[in-house]
């Protein structure tokens, strides 16, 4: 049997180390009523490391505008991120390079920016490198 992994037994808060990803698109009726269409709608799963929880966050689309408020949505109800782990998606990149952006703007005063948040991304075409070995890796 193998060890067991540092992150699993280091006791840390939850949803200090999280996994991102998008899954969808879901087909969504935005009201009821005749001639209604559906519409595509996407959600954004927050995975924590330290006791594999799940938290669902709604996006509207796969835009970086999106990714941005979901991740603020999700620290303001779980508190603030750590570390960040996501794929090379190209929503999870634009956000990340928006992020730094504002980052360097000296008027700029938002949360994300203060703490500091790390943001990994897996390497191209592994999609087995996320999850517990992205975090044994700190």
């Amino acid at each position: 049997m193998g060890d067991i992994l540092t992150s699993r037994v280091n006791p840390r808060r939850f949803f200090s180390k999280v996994g991102v990803d998008s899954i969808g698109p879901f087909q969504m009726k935005p009201r009821k009523g005749r001639g209604i269409r559906p519409m595509k709608t996407y959600a954004c799963v927050f995975l924590c490391f330290t006791v594999k929880r799940m938290h669902l966050e709604m996006l509207g689309h796969l835009s970086s505008d999106c990714l941005i408020a979901s991740l603020k949505r999700f620290a303001t109800r779980r508190g603030n991120l750590d570390k960040l782990f996501s794929d090379c998606g190209t929503n999870f990149i634009g956000a990340s390079k928006e992020l730094k952006a504002v980052c360097y703007k000296e008027s700029v005063a938002n949360f994300l920016c203060k703490n500091e948040i790390g943001w990994d991304f897996n390497p191209s075409s592994t999609p087995h490198f996320g999850g517990e070995e992205a975090a044994e890796n700190l």
